[in-house]
């Protein structure tokens, strides 16, 4: 069996609790689900094999530029998800 991730679901997953404390967002279950997708929709792909090894070689300068970018995307996509409940 083949063991690998995309980089950034974990980053986004964080940046989702860590953006919905800020805003005193309570989302249910689904709502969490469909930002993450949304989210990951508008990031690249990543895959890897071992997290660690992957965050502990990225360059500062890229890693502030992976931050950024998920954070933009996750606030991004609650705002759809807010705009728009089902």
């Amino acid at each position: 069996m083949i063991s690998i991730s995309n980089f950034y679901e974990n980053l986004v997953i964080d940046q989702i609790g860590r953006t919905c404390e800020a805003r005193q967002l309570n989302l249910d279950y689904d709502a969490t689900q469909d930002i993450a997708c949304l989210a990951l929709n508008q990031l690249p792909p990543r895959y890897i094999r071992h997290t660690i090894d992957t965050i502990f070689y990225i360059p500062d300068e890229e890693r502030a530029s992976i931050d950024n970018a998920v954070a933009d995307a996750v606030s991004n996509a609650i705002d759809k998800v807010t705009d728009n409940p089902r």
